[in-house]
């Protein structure tokens, strides 16, 4: 009697493992595809086409007043302070432009919030008469708000 039992409780169990299984692959999502992979490159898209123009209030509106900015090279940053950096290198003579690296982008859902979007980015710009660029890596925590996509934390890293 003891055995059947066993063996009921352990297909039970493996029947169980299966379901289980299959609902979670069916949830996962590709990381470079589907609905929200599109949201965040256009969100990504507008972001960088204001920091390309230098256009300061243009870049606002994607950012959190709450932002934490860690950059491997520079440390933490606030959302006020990341704000006056940004105001500051748009004064700069050379223009620093960034461009996204075709097929690095990656985002992944986070439950009832918003989405983590990592990837490779090159920035560029003119510095005695020759082009300098600089590919580094990137992990945006985006917040899906009532006032749209808003950037809560961003990682920067490999400088």
């Amino acid at each position: 009697m003891p055995t059947s039992l066993n063996r009921i409780l352990l297909i039970c169990f493996l029947l169980f493992s299966l379901v289980a299984r299959g609902a979670a692959q069916t949830h996962k999502q590709d990381a470079h595809a589907g609905s929200l992979y599109r949201e965040l490159v256009t969100m990504d898209s507008l972001l960088f086409r204001a920091f390309n123009a230098r256009d300061l209030d243009g870049m606002k509106k994607y950012f959190s007043t709450d932002l934490e900015v860690y950059q491997d090279n520079t440390g933490f940053r606030s959302y006020g302070e990341t704000m006056a950096s940004f105001k500051e290198l748009f004064t700069k003579d050379y223009v620093l432009t960034r461009e996204l690296v075709q097929g690095s982008m990656e985002v992944y859902p986070i439950q009832d919030f918003g989405a983590i979007q990592t990837g490779l980015h090159v920035f560029s710009h003119m510095e005695d008469g020759e082009m300098v660029r600089g590919t580094f890596k990137f992990l945006h925590v985006w917040e899906k708000t009532r006032e749209g996509w808003k950037i809560k934390r961003l990682i920067t890293y490999d400088h």
